[in-house]
């Protein structure tokens, strides 16, 4: 299987590098509740380029393991901390292969977005990239309970959120979800995609 090559990322190219030609102000942090050393970490948003007659563009997430140590059962993106000499893409391919079996030569990279600090420490760069649709991933059991498919036009649609607020480390800390076919999207993963959303007009471009 050949990695894609169409339209598709021609589309998200341009939108990508429009995005992420201005300032924007006020993106999701967690900043002011993580320390001064946070850990270099990136993440795989991985896009199908599916044809829209057969339900357009998804994004792949995974969700976590229930006995994890660290944040069990969470909905995630593929992603992991930076190995030494590694840089963020190629991070998010190496963590999408171990977790999934992605072939990274499959991925056809758009580019890195905004970094998220999170809470815990990490300093996370997404990268988004787009794949063929249909694709044998095999979930890595020991990292992976499972990933499901998205449409772009749903995920990255604002009004399918809610805004909710929390007490966390002694500081109100606003965070976003939203429920899709039993899955929970929350946490860093909602703020990343929230963030990404303002840069990217995906609803506007793939039917929403």
């Amino acid at each position: 299987m050949n990695a894609p090559d169409g339209k598709l990322v021609e589309r998200l190219r341009t939108i990508f590098d429009e995005g992420h030609g201005v300032e924007l102000p006020d993106l999701l942090t967690d900043r002011a509740f993580a320390g001064r050393d946070p850990r270099p970490a990136a993440v795989l948003i991985p896009v199908t380029d599916r044809a829209e007659s057969a339900g357009g563009p998804g994004a792949i997430l995974t969700q976590r393991p229930a006995d994890m140590r660290k944040h069990p059962g969470q909905v995630a993106f593929p992603g992991g901390k930076l190995d030494a000499g590694e840089d963020a893409v190629e991070a998010a391919l190496r963590e999408a292969h171990e977790e999934l079996a992605l072939d990274p030569s499959l991925v056809r990279v758009i580019g890195a977005t905004d970094r998220y600090h999170t809470g815990t420490g990490f300093d996370v760069t997404p990268v988004l990239g787009v794949i063929p649709p249909d694709l044998p991933l095999v979930p890595n059991p020991g990292e992976v309970e499972s990933w499901f498919e998205v449409p772009l036009s749903v995920l990255f649609d604002r009004s399918n959120y809610t805004e909710n607020r929390t007490m966390w480390k002694g500081a109100e800390r606003r965070y976003y979800e939203m429920h899709w076919e039993g899955y929970r999207i929350w946490g860093v993963t909602a703020a990343i995609i929230f963030n990404l959303s303002r840069r990217l007009d995906i609803t506007e471009s793939f039917g929403g």
